[in-house]
């Protein structure tokens, strides 16, 4: 077919690339004898440890001298990429026929009936040790481990389903006719060889953070610009309409003193209308309410947090044009009777503007904190570990407010509305925090470092699916509030979930917090407190239930400070229009899964209300009916985690909703789990192949899988979007709507699928 050539001619090209770069280390690592040894073989790909680099090297050095020369090395690799698939499987048997002795009398692995060959490397069978030998070292190639037993039952169930004889061994005719049953197997090993046996792709490195590159600004033009589409782009051109008309009318009115003074009233104007925009776009709560009235199909609401940075960039340029205009005209001004530039600058005098005439004097204060409110708001500093930086930076805009209120004699008439919408939702959040006294009744320490809270629910407190809340705990610090999603459903009356991954500065001081209690109980010298002041106090015994390889159950005192926790929210995101949707299709990148587990666990409940059963057989079914609570009609959650470790995370949630679908609906389809395990290497690839077949069997036979228990069969790599889109829209179970939360850099990418399908795309955006 095309698409096969051309893979194959992309496969042929990356072999090439690859053979220039093996010349070209090989020449750099050799010694005198031009030959590399083993452990110069592994270093040159970054592996200290490999099973299957140590069984390629035995491969290839033919004459069993133990060093490769250039000549060996580049021979095997020519018979690789040259050859077809059934010599591609022949090597490959090889690799996994571990045992016997090696006999070197000019063995070519390429002849025809290699395996009765005097210099066939092995026994000519592979048997169920072996087997488990090799399995292992995929396991490792893949960042996996799973215990004895299960290894040992998939290299029972490669065995049993290879050994067409039933001798206890495996012959490569077996194995050829074993995976005849996999053609995309036999298709990606005859694509390339370069991806068998390449090192890591070594990191760039930059001399200044991405955020400063012309890349990375590029990058988010072209992404802003590929989202306007309707009403987003109603909404920038009625924006940009409005600030270029006060503009000009700020400088027609003032165009006979001069252009200087012209374009500085007319920037005026621009920036009275969007410093107030600045703080419209930031009322979470009048947000929020919007997102629950058809309002919310109108405007953009999903992207206020980037239309807050979009109006930011502008109101440092508008201010930047002020300030520079208004010090070319008083430059420019020096007649009778005017001061010299200095005075002006530094000097408050009656006439110059503002309260007092301080107007010179607040406005260079102004410029100053927008340029260093935006420097801390850079990417780079948010999400590189340093959050406190632009969190504190950010709270300068108390500051910005009142130098604006005494800058400009006009301001306050725009700022009234959006200025007192802003202090009521902040004395009404600070009012309802003091007003509830919250606790953290548990604490989970989960793998890879994630935090999972319990906290008493607040009766008073009401959200919706896939919200939001700030969180507060005076005892990691005092005064900082940090945004993340509830993982908890609704319905359930009493807790609210919450699980917080470890990646600034913050987070990592929560999760080290739970765990030196966790070692050290209540003698810790707790951060903000001193080792006297904890001893003062009354402590209950801290019990530890394991979770896992680490985790812990915390409970704690409801008298303690130690368990003390504020809330602010709840705060919508886009993930409410999930249940007004037809075919929904939920995408969670690592702890992007959190707002989707609290949405799954309501989509259950929901879905089990619905169902409707027989008084008289009791044969249920469910209403396909559209109701106002929930028009869902099918469900896809697809959720990519980096590891084995990450899926640890929700195993219990997502096999409790795997039971809850066999139990409403046997082999029913409402919801359907896709895991994706990005460490884990593909069935193209050779350090791979035998365990994705085994565990294919495996899952066959017991009907789940062997990685996480689930029925749902977790699958190695990245998802193909083309490949699961398009089963998606062949289902036609209703109009179909994107939801996705996790990195920018795949939100790009699935957004690019969904146009081309047709499906409607929603980001989650804090």
């Amino acid at each position: 077919s095309m698409r096969w050539a051309g893979s194959r001619a992309m496969g042929t090209a990356a072999d090439a690339e690859w053979l220039h770069w093996v010349t070209k280390q090989f020449g750099n690592i050799a010694g005198k004898d031009r030959e590399i040894s083993l452990e110069e073989f592994k270093s040159a790909l970054q592996v200290k440890e490999s099973f299957f680099a140590e069984r390629f090297f035995a491969l290839f050095d033919s004459d069993g001298s133990g060093s490769l020369s250039l000549e060996e090395l580049l021979g095997s690799l020519h018979l690789l990429l040259r050859g077809n698939s059934t010599e591609k499987l022949r090597f490959l048997f090889q690799v996994y026929d571990v045992d016997g002795e090696r006999r070197k009398s000019g063995f070519s692995w390429g002849a025809v009936e290699y395996w009765d060959a005097p210099g066939f490397p092995g026994s000519g069978s592979i048997d169920a040790e072996e087997l488990r030998v090799v399995l292992r070292g995929c396991l490792r190639e893949s960042s996996m481990a799973l215990p004895e037993e299960r290894l040992g039952a998939l290299s029972q169930a490669l065995l049993q389903a290879a050994d067409r004889d039933h001798s206890g061994s495996i012959t490569f005719p077996e194995l050829q006719e074993q995976l005849e049953a996999f053609p995309e197997i036999l298709e990606n090993l005859s694509i390339s060889a370069a991806s068998w046996l390449k090192p890591p792709t070594p990191a760039e490195r930059r001399l200044w953070p991405r955020c400063f590159s012309r890349e990375f600004w590029r990058e988010r033009l072209c992404c802003f610009s590929r989202e306007l589409r309707g009403a987003r782009l109603c909404c920038l051109g009625a924006w940009a309409a409005v600030t270029a008309l006060l503009l000009a009318l700020g400088a027609l009115r003032h165009r006979e003193r001069g252009p200087a003074l012209a374009l500085a009233r007319g920037c005026g104007r621009g920036l009275n209308f969007n410093c107030a925009l600045l703080a419209a776009l930031m009322l979470r709560r009048s947000l929020t309410w919007l997102r629950s009235t058809p309002l919310a199909e109108l405007f953009p609401l999903e992207l206020h947090v980037r239309g807050h940075e979009l109006v930011g960039y502008l109101v440092l340029a508008l201010a930047a044009a002020h300030s520079a205009a208004h010090l070319a005209h008083g430059g420019l001004a020096q007649g009778p009777g005017q001061v010299a530039l200095g005075e002006f600058l530094w000097r408050a005098r009656p006439g110059a503007g503002g309260v007092g005439g301080t107007a010179p004097q607040t406005g260079l204060a102004l410029l100053a904190l927008l340029l260093a409110m935006l420097v801390c708001s850079s990417p780079c500093v948010r999400r590189g570990g340093h959050f406190e930086v632009f969190y504190w930076s950010h709270l300068c805009y108390i500051s910005v407010w009142l130098l604006l209120l005494l800058h400009g004699p006009h301001f306050w008439k725009w700022f009234l509305i959006p200025g007192s919408l802003f202090f009521l939702e902040k004395v009404l959040g600070w009012a309802w925090r003091r007003a509830e006294d919250l606790r953290i009744l548990e604490a989970n320490l989960l793998p890879s470092k994630v935090t999972h809270l319990v906290i008493q629910r607040p009766k008073s407190f009401r959200f919706q699916p896939g919200d939001y809340v700030f969180l507060n705990i005076p005892a990691i610090a005092a005064y900082e509030w940090h945004p993340f999603s509830i993982s908890s459903a609704p319905e359930q009356p009493e807790t609210l979930w919450l699980h917080i991954r470890a990646l600034g500065q913050w987070t990592n001081k929560l999760y080290e917090y739970f765990q030196q209690l966790e070692l050290h109980g209540p003698e810790l010298n707790l951060p903000g407190k001193s080792r006297r002041e904890w001893r003062s106090r009354h402590w209950e015994q801290v019990s530890g239930i394991g979770i896992g390889a680490k985790g812990f159950l915390l409970n704690l005192s409801r008298n303690l400070d130690l368990s003390q926790c504020y809330l602010d929210g709840p705060y919508g995101t886009p993930s409410r229009r999930i249940f007004t949707s037809e075919h929904a299709v939920l995408i969670g990148a690592g702890i992007g899964i959190t707002p989707f587990a609290s949405i799954l666990q309501s989509i259950m409940f929901r879905y089990r209300r619905r169902k409707q059963s027989c008084p008289s057989c009791h044969f249920s079914w469910c209403e396909e009916r559209r109701d106002e609570e929930m028009t869902l009609r099918k469900v896809d959650f697809i959720w990519i985690t980096r590891d084995q470790q990450h899926l640890e995370w929700f195993l219990s949630l997502l096999s409790k909703l795997e039971a809850e679908q066999a139990e409403l609906e046997p082999g029913g389809k409402f919801l359907e789990l896709h895991l994706y395990m990005t460490s884990a290497l593909g069935k193209g690839d050779m350090k791979a192949l035998g365990l994705q077949v085994a565990l294919d069997l495996l899952a066959a036979k017991e009907n789940r899988d062997s990685i996480t228990g689930l029925r749902t069969r977790t699958q190695p790599g990245r998802p193909d979007w083309a490949k699961v889109f398009g089963k998606v829209a062949a289902e036609r179970r209703g109009k179909v709507r994107v939801f996705f939360c996790g990195s920018p850099e795949l939100a790009r990418v699935i957004r690019r699928h969904c146009r081309s399908f047709g499906f409607r795309f929603s980001k989650e955006n804090f």
